[in-house]
C-alpha cells in the first residue's frame, strides 16, 4: 500500500509538472516559433542570397535580437551589427600580429575587444556580441580578407529579419497590446481600491494586509506601461504608414509620471487602512464609499488613455469627464469624514483619495496643474488659493 501510494504519488507530480511545462509552452509559443522562424529565415537569406556557405552570425543576431525586451530590439540590432564589426576589426588586427590560433592571440583579442567595446560606451549586449565574434574568428573560423564582409553582413541580415519577425504579431495594430495594458493596469487598481473598501467596511485586518502586499506589487504594472510605451514607440517607428500616432503616444507616456504617483499614493492608502482596520474606533461608515467612487474614476481614466491611444478623441473626453465626476465626489465624501478627534489613519486616507485624484485628473489631462488642483480642493473644502 505504502509502496503504491508512493508511486501514484510520484505519477502525480509528474503529471503535474507535464501540465505547468504545457502550459508554459502554450503561454510563450509566440516567441518560440518567432525565434525559430526568424534564425531559419536568416540563415536561409545568408546562404542563399549573400553566398556565404557558414552564416553562424546571420541566426545568432536573430536570436540575439528578439531575445530583448519590445521597445530595445531596434537599437540592440544596430549594437549586434556594430559588435560584429568592432570583433571582426579587433580580431582581423591581433591575428595578423600575432598569427592564429595561440593561447596570447586569444588573450589579447578578448581584453582589447572588450576595453574598446567598453570605452566606447558600448551595451552589455554589444560587449558580449564583440567579444564572441572576435572569438569565434580567432578560434573556429580565422579571419580572411575575403570573409570579414560575410560575417559583417550576415549579422545585419540576422538584425532586419529579426525586427521584421517582431513586427509582425501586431503589424496591423501596433498601439493594441499598450491598450490592453492600459485597461489592465487600471483595472488592477480599481479592484485593488475597491478591495481596500470591503476591508475597512468589514474591518477585517487579514484582508487589509493582503490588500497591501497587492498593492506593493503594483509597481510592476507601471513598469510594464513603460515598457509597453518603448516597444510601441519602436512598432510605430517602423511602421511609416502609422507614424502619424507618435505624438498620441508621446502624450501618453508623459502621463506616467503622475500614473506612478497615483499608484504609490494607493499604497499609502492602503497601509493607512491596514492600521485603520486594527483600531478600536469604528471606520466612518461613508469611507468605503469615497474609496469606491475613486476605483470609479480610476476606471474610467484607464479607458480614457485606451481611446486617447485608439484615436477616439471625443470618447476619451467622455471618460475623463467621468473620471473627473468621480474622483471631485470621491474627495468630496472622504472630506466630510474627516471632522475634529477624527484618527491619524484616516486623515492619511483622506489626503491619499485626494492626492490619488490629483494625479489621476493630471494623467488624463483634464485641465492645467492649477485648475486641477484648485477643483480638488474646493471638494476638498480647503480654502482657494
Amino acid at each position: 500500500m505504502v509502496g503504491g501510494a508512493t508511486a501514484e504519488e510520484a505519477a502525480m507530480v509528474r503529471w503535474g509538472w507535464l501540465r505547468e511545462a504545457a502550459g508554459r509552452v502554450r503561454q510563450g509559443w509566440v516567441p518560440v516559433v518567432e525565434g525559430t522562424v526568424a534564425a531559419t529565415v536568416a540563415w536561409v537569406l545568408a546562404t542563399r542570397l549573400v553566398g556565404h556557405p557558414e552564416p553562424f552570425f546571420a541566426p545568432a543576431a536573430a536570436l540575439i535580437v528578439l531575445g530583448q525586451a519590445r521597445g530595445q530590439r531596434m537599437r540592440r540590432a544596430v549594437e549586434v551589427v556594430l559588435g560584429v564589426a568592432a570583433g571582426v576589426l579587433v580580431a582581423d588586427v591581433v591575428v595578423q600580429a600575432l598569427g592564429p590560433g595561440t593561447s596570447w592571440t586569444v588573450f589579447t583579442v578578448i581584453l582589447l575587444t572588450i576595453v574598446l567595446a567598453v570605452a566606447i560606451g558600448a551595451s552589455s549586449v554589444s560587449v558580449v556580441q564583440a567579444a564572441v565574434s572576435a572569438l569565434y574568428l580567432v578560434v573556429v573560423s580565422p579571419s580572411t580578407e575575403s570573409l570579414v564582409p560575410f560575417r559583417f553582413v550576415d549579422a545585419l541580415i540576422g538584425g532586419v529579419v529579426a525586427l521584421v519577425a517582431s513586427q509582425l504579431v501586431d503589424a496591423r495594430h501596433p498601439l493594441a497590446p499598450l491598450v490592453a495594458e492600459f485597461r489592465q493596469t487600471f483595472e488592477e487598481l480599481a479592484g485593488l481600491l475597491r478591495e481596500v473598501a470591503d476591508t475597512l467596511d468589514e474591518r477585517d485586518p487579514t484582508a487589509a494586509l493582503a490588500a497591501l502586499d497587492r498593492a506593493r506589487g503594483m509597481d510592476a504594472a507601471v513598469e510594464r506601461l513603460r515598457a509597453g510605451v518603448l516597444a510601441a514607440g519602436e512598432a510605430l517607428t517602423l511602421h511609416v504608414r502609422r507614424r502619424r500616432h507618435l505624438g498620441r503616444l508621446r502624450s501618453v507616456d508623459a502621463s506616467i509620471g503622475q500614473i506612478d504617483y497615483a499608484v504609490r499614493n494607493v499604497r499609502v492608502l492602503a497601509r493607512a487602512g491596514v492600521t485603520l482596520t486594527r483600531l478600536p474606533t469604528p471606520v466612518p461608515p461613508g469611507l468605503g464609499v469615497a474609496i469606491r467612487l475613486l476605483a470609479d474614476a480610476m476606471h474610467a481614466a484607464g479607458e480614457a488613455f485606451a481611446a486617447d491611444l485608439d484615436g477616439r478623441d471625443a470618447l476619451a473626453d467622455e471618460h475623463a469627464a467621468r473620471a473627473e465626476t468621480a474622483a471631485l465626489e470621491a474627495v468630496r465624501g472622504a472630506g466630510r469624514l474627516f471632522t475634529a478627534g477624527q484618527t491619524l489613519p484616516l486623515a492619511m486616507i483622506v489626503g491619499s483619495v485626494r492626492a490619488t485624484a490629483i494625479d489621476l485628473l493630471r494623467g488624463v489631462g483634464v485641465d492645467d496643474d492649477a485648475a486641477v488642483l484648485g477643483r480638488v480642493d474646493e471638494a476638498l473644502g480647503l480654502p482657494a488659493l
